[in-house]
């Protein structure tokens, strides 16, 4: 694993951090209807918002 630096396809920065999207907004199996699903973690830039990356916490799952 190397250790790239991002850079923000909107601003420009190379500042980035990560968020989590929870509550009633998790990604859900689309043939189990009463799933509780699971989070998705965000990387986004700090300066402008602009998301880079989107992936879901717990994809064991699904």
């Amino acid at each position: 694993m190397t250790n790239q630096v991002q850079t923000c396809k909107a601003c420009g920065s190379t500042k980035f951090t990560k968020g989590r999207l929870d509550g009633y907004a998790k990604v859900r199996p689309i043939n189990k209807t009463f799933s509780l699903g699971s989070n998705l973690i965000l990387t986004f830039c700090k300066k402008c918002g602009e998301v880079s990356s989107m992936k879901v916490e717990k994809p064991n799952k699904f």
